[in-house]
């Protein structure tokens, strides 16, 4: 809205909403997305179960996961589950030449959509490595994403890097986690850091370091863009003195990030007149306006309408995790690899989001729930009885 790209986060996501919303109204991306969505559920059916149940699946999702309230939040996060579900049909399905560039496509938009989906990527390309799935199909979306990355970065921000000033958001953690705190204390003030002033009473929440605007981020010079030099250097420093600390660190935040997966923490109107209202005020439409600040959302009301139907999601997760494990064991007993890898992609996605989300930037539950609506999806695919003559062409790799 106000051309210029935030410092912390690819345009790609901001792009591909401006391109439905037209200033006209927010429910043309969340319409987006939900076609998106819908369609690659039922791409999904087709390959692996040879028929569709189309309808009755999305009802169940809708009723019991996280699945529709992601599918509904305007920001990159639903991206990084459409990315599992990308990377295991092209790892693992036959499809036609013109469907699996549209996938690749979809592919490489959600590993650029967020600097946290790109690893995730990367972990599902080593899942269909380690299951000898079709790696090549799974290689140029990756690629091609890295590169729109550097060269994206190196022409908005003038530095050909993945991330050019994300150094600050691991910093702020292991601030919090202590080795990076440490550093500091022992180098300060003979290194000349600009954090040497705030050797000693570091924010021991990285929330609080990244977004506080008395905290050392916003009063550094220059904010987070002028810190992120300083924060590699220090980064760099913390993991040459404290390794061991940091992996146990990032495990630690992994773990905790691997059990918070309720849907609560993006339903309040915290920030949002700051940041969404802000943004509309800019150039949408008055009646648009009015109608986002009426929303139960704005007026902080959507907690309390949501919470009958989030009572569900715990048993459903319990359910689901306990399905995608039964149901691997199946598809491995059937050597039916298609199957055996969506449900490796969703395990070992879920793990690396947790690793990858939790050690850089924090345990945060929209991290999590954002993913855990897979286990369900995965469990009601692979426990699906699956009669021979119902099995698609695509049900096998290499079929």
């Amino acid at each position: 809205m106000e051309g210029w790209p935030v410092w912390d986060k690819p345009p790609a996501y901001g792009l591909a909403l401006h391109a439905f919303h037209w200033r006209l109204s927010l429910w043309g991306p969340l319409l987006a997305q939900g076609l998106l969505l819908s369609w690659l559920l039922a791409r999904v059916q087709r390959a692996l179960l040879g028929r569709e149940e189309h309808l009755l699946l999305c009802a169940g999702l809708a009723a019991g996961s996280a699945a529709p309230w992601f599918g509904a939040l305007l920001m990159s996060d639903l991206l990084a589950p459409v990315l599992v579900l990308a990377m295991a049909l092209l790892g693992f399905v036959a499809m036609g030449r013109g469907e699996r560039i549209a996938v690749q496509a979809l592919a490489a938009f959600a590993m650029v959509a967020h600097p946290s989906h790109l690893p995730l990527g990367l972990a599902l390309l080593g899942v269909v490595l380690m299951l000898r799935g079709k790696a090549g199909r799974c290689l140029l979306p990756a690629g091609l994403a890295a590169g729109l990355l550097v060269a994206g970065n190196w022409a908005m921000h003038g530095r050909p890097a993945l991330s050019p000033h994300g150094a600050v958001f691991p910093l702020a953690r292991l601030v919090a986690d202590g080795p990076a705190a440490r550093t500091i204390a022992a180098r300060c003030p003979e290194a000349g850091w600009v954090l040497c002033r705030w050797a000693g009473r570091l924010p021991g929440d990285s929330d609080e370091f990244l977004w506080s605007g008395v905290g050392p981020v916003w009063t550094a010079p220059g904010g987070p863009i002028g810190l992120a030099p300083e924060a590699a250097v220090i980064l760099a420093e913390t993991l040459r003195r404290e390794p061991l600390g940091v992996l146990r660190a990032a495990l630690a935040n992994g773990w905790r990030q691997l059990l918070r997966n309720r849907v609560g923490d993006v339903l309040g109107p915290e920030n949002l007149a700051g940041s969404v209202g802000k943004e509309l005020a800019l150039g949408f439409p008055e009646a648009e306006r009015e109608r986002f600040a009426a929303g139960m959302q704005a007026r902080g009301l959507l907690p309390m309408m949501a919470a009958p139907f989030l009572a569900l999601h715990p048993l459903v997760l319990l359910l689901g995790a306990a399905g995608t494990l039964l149901g691997g064991w199946r598809a491995w007993r059937a050597e039916d690899r298609a199957m055996l890898g969506l449900v490796a992609c969703v395990l070992i996605g879920i793990a690396a989001n947790a690793l990858v989300t939790g050690a850089l930037s924090g345990p945060h539950d929209r991290y999590g729930a954002r993913m855990a609506w897979l286990l369900p999806l995965a469990a009601l695919l692979a426990l699906r009885p699956m009669p021979k003559h119902e099995r698609g062409a695509g049900g096998r790799l290499g079929a």
